[in-house]
């Protein structure tokens, strides 16, 4: 008994240790897997179609992990969140999704953190698997190694977005690259100097913290050599990000497309603001002539498990694309 207790407390540490490097503060969403005596946390996964099976899988048992750490981005953290809980619910143990596997709880955390922690973390091999929400980098695919392996889940946009309160709503239709620049470097602080038939109120300015995904695609994509304004206002997730501008009347900011449709589910509370006279529609973003836009997907740089891939496959089904688009996201993957 005393074992099991110590072996119980020796992983809980690990566990916390490892959410602790994916920058987690208790905000990981949990399930509890009624089997023997065990309570289990379970978050959820991701995967590439195409890459989605379990070829290429290691399935040496006496290697068996029952626990699977996802860590980074805030943006695909909902989605992967839901899909884990959904697994552990229907499946509880292993032995259940796979017969040759061990009768051993379904563990799997997500943890949010940004990009760019989730990326160091799945090459410290602190998590098992890094989430992204933008492209990443060939120095990054370097340092994960000759394994490294992405999963592309969804695609994303970010939409330039006001409060629907915002009193120049109705006539904020478009705005070109050189405005945007001008509005974010905080060289324009008045709505009145964007246009003249604008409201003479400051201008407040919202972005992600920089360690998020987004504030290097918006970099990339808008700003150029240009620095954001030190001004603005970092918020800690794409949701957060929302939230802050839909109730901010004067306020501005880069929201997520997924976070935009989640916004306006039940009401009208943000407007997406057309750049360089394209909106940022799922046909545009398809087609890629909406330029601020970004993949959101999952890395690794170890020989995957199979019950790793089993749940890969999992986010990848019709119940993965279901949730993708549950949560306002353009699936990367069909049906």
């Amino acid at each position: 008994m005393m074992k099991k207790q110590l072996s119980l407390l020796l992983g809980g540490l690990l566990l916390a240790s490892s959410l602790v490097a994916c920058g987690a503060k208790g905000s990981t969403a949990s399930t509890t897997a009624a089997t023997s005596d065990k309570e289990t946390a379970a978050e959820s996964t991701t995967a590439k179609e195409g890459e989605s099976k379990a070829e290429g899988a290691s399935s040496d048992s006496s290697d068996f992990k029952a626990q699977i750490l996802f860590c980074g981005s805030t943006s695909l953290y909902p989605i992967m969140s839901s899909l884990a809980s959904s697994f552990t619910e229907k499946y509880e143990t292993w032995d259940k999704v796979d017969a040759s596997f061990p009768k051993e709880n379904i563990s799997i955390y997500v943890a949010p953190g940004g990009s760019g922690v989730g990326v160091k973390a799945a090459v410290d091999g602190t998590a098992d698997f890094g989430m992204l929400a933008r492209d990443i980098k060939d120095k990054e695919v370097e340092s994960l190694g000759k394994d490294y392996k992405s999963f592309e889940v969804a695609k994303d946009a970010l939409t330039v977005s006001v409060s629907s309160k915002n009193p120049n709503a109705d006539k904020l239709e478009n705005l070109d690259t050189e405005t945007l620049q001008k509005i974010f470097d905080g060289e324009y602080t008045k709505w009145s100097q964007v246009d003249s038939s604008l409201s003479d109120d400051e201008i407040h300015v919202y972005i992600r913290d920089l360690s998020g995904g987004a504030y290097e695609v918006f970099q990339k994509a808008v700003m150029g050599d240009k620095e954001i304004t030190p001004s603005a206002t970092q918020s800690a997730s794409m949701t957060e990000l929302a939230t802050n501008v839909a109730n901010d009347p004067n306020g501005i900011g880069y929201v997520g497309f997924g976070a935009f449709n989640k916004a306006n589910k039940e009401s009208t509370v943000l407007k997406e603001i057309k750049v360089d006279g394209v909106e940022a529609s799922e046909e545009k973003i398809l087609s890629g002539d909406y330029k601020i836009q970004r993949p959101v997907m999952f890395v690794t740089g170890k020989t995957i498990t199979k019950n790793e891939q089993a749940f890969i496959d999992y986010v990848f089904s019709e119940t993965g694309y279901d949730a993708v688009v549950a949560n306002g996201y353009i699936p990367a993957f069909t049906k």
